[in-house]
């Protein structure tokens, strides 16, 4: 009789909990279904075995109803229509094959030879007679360019122009009415906003990835390049190999970057991907297509972000205290920035009103504009707050735009650069010169079959002392003059 009530009692307890979870699911329920219906206030008043007030009866409610993800289906369907692959045929350097035979009997063994290499990217169609825009180092040094679209045809392209300070190309393709992709709005791009990453990676056809805006104006260090702007859309959308070039689109199906770089140590996604905002490659597009030459804005200073390392380097004398702005370290005399009265240590607070907190928000605001092109500053010099305009500049430290004519010797030459040390200028007798670092395939340098380590003292008969001096420079280059470490002067006519 006692095993008996003890069983019944356990029955009974089971059926209790049972009947309480039956009730505990009727009443969420209840409660999910009124929320999803948009009866907010209703739904306040619910009840809840699982709390005490209608605000913790509401909470509950909201985290049982299931998460509603944006529908991407439009703009894929869209936006795939119109990013395309592209193939890129270059010569590359390779060992000639050693035969031990010839070896043998003394014919000469070893050395390169060129080859032909072909690597494969994506591009944007963003007009419907074929102008398409891409990375820089999609087709840089390139010999052929075949474009595939998705329907399946195909068509060789020409190079319109590049731009290796943003990585940015336009090429363009035989072709009408062809869809497109049109620019939306890089700066309205909120943290956590779904994008989608379009383009060929990995050998694939085209592929659609979505993922989330994770950061803006992220710098990498990545463009080597003096005039580099770096402000790359931070996205967890997959990215590999043969995506660069390709789209990232917004939910409504408009291009707001071009995918460009991944960050990795495998060489394939591991995580994060970066594009060029649409600021930068909208602007960069319509210079190349215009005029064929990137019309770059100049400030003219040095400048460096306030950030805590920076505070600290300052030490406890300085009067800059705060977290944010740009320090203006020097002032270009005759520039853009000493004809507005900016000087040393000054703070740029903000560009347009738009607030510049780290250098790359500060250069993509600097970098979509054009020479003569009218900014405002509000800079705080020691206790005071100062608003003032600049009219930028050209990189010849004029106000008009560059004409068509006009080229970037730095990157004709091919090559990269260094300021040479007044003791080497001393020991060489000469006023002053740019040192040939490194020398790039395709270039100027490697055609005149100038070496690593010459030092360039004038070009065009006019002197050059500094990089500066060298980026100043927009004609067509004839001559190069100039002196070897070891003394050894050298004179280059340049005959195209």
């Amino acid at each position: 009789m006692k095993l008996k009530f003890v069983i019944m009692k356990r029955l009974f307890v089971i059926f209790g909990v049972v009947a309480l979870s039956a009730a505990t699911t009727l009443a969420t329920l209840r409660v999910a279904d009124t929320i999803s219906s948009d009866n907010l206030s209703e739904a306040t008043h619910s009840t809840s075995p699982f709390s005490e007030n209608a605000a913790t009866d509401a909470l509950f409610a909201a985290s049982v109803v299931p998460a509603e993800y944006p529908d991407l289906t439009y703009a894929a369907e869209n936006a795939v229509k119109a990013v395309v692959n592209i193939v890129a045929t270059k010569q590359v350097e390779g060992r000639q094959y050693f035969d031990p035979f010839f070896e043998f009997f003394g014919y000469p063994q070893g050395g390169t030879q060129q080859r032909e290499a072909k690597a494969g990217g994506s591009g944007v169609i963003i007009s419907e007679d074929g102008y398409i825009v891409t990375n820089n180092h999609v087709i840089e040094g390139a010999t052929k360019l075949r474009v595939t679209l998705p329907d399946g045809r195909a068509f060789d392209a020409k190079t319109i122009g590049t731009d290796p300070a943003t990585d940015v190309a336009l090429i363009k393709i035989d072709a009408s009415g062809l869809p497109t992709l049109p620019f939306g709005s890089s700066d309205d791009l909120r943290l956590g906003e779904w994008v989608l990453a379009i383009g060929y990676p990995m050998e694939l056809q085209s592929t659609i990835t979505a993922g989330i805006v994770s950061a803006k104006a992220r710098q990498l260090g990545a463009l080597n390049n003096r005039y580099g702007i770096e402000s790359f859309i931070q996205t967890d959308a997959a990215v590999n190999p043969g995506n660069s070039g390709g789209a990232l689109v917004n939910t409504r199906g408009e291009l707001v970057g071009i995918n460009t770089i991944i960050k990795t140590s495998t060489g394939s996604y591991v995580g994060y991907s970066f594009a060029v905002p649409e600021t930068i490659v909208r602007k960069v597009v319509v210079d190349l297509k215009e005029s064929g030459v990137v019309q770059r804005a100049v400030l003219g200073i040095s400048f460096r972000a306030i950030d805590q390392q920076f505070i600290d380097e300052l030490g406890d004398d300085s009067d800059i205290k705060e977290i944010g702005g740009i320090y203006v370290a020097s002032v270009a005399e005759g520039g853009a920035a000493s004809e507005a009265g900016l000087r040393k240590g000054d703070v740029i607070l903000s560009v347009d009103g738009v607030a510049v907190n780290d250098s790359a928000t500060f250069l993509e605001q600097i970098g979509k504009r054009r020479p003569g092109d009218e900014i405002t500053l509000k800079l705080r010099r020691g206790e005071k707050e100062i608003t003032t305009k600049a009219t930028l500049q050209n990189k010849a430290g004029e106000t008009s735009l560059l004409s068509p004519e006009s080229v970037d010797v730095e990157a004709v030459l091919g090559g990269q650069f260094e300021t040479i040390s007044e003791k080497s200028a001393k020991a060489l007798d000469i006023r002053g010169g740019v040192q040939v670092v490194k020398i790039k395939q395709g270039g100027l340098l490697e055609r005149a079959r100038i070496k690593e380590g010459y030092i360039i003292t004038h070009i065009n008969d006019r002197q050059i002392r500094s990089i500066d001096d060298l980026a100043r420079l927009t004609d067509k280059i004839r001559s190069i003059d100039g002196v070897y470490p070891n003394g050894r002067a050298s004179s280059y006519m340049i005959v195209e």
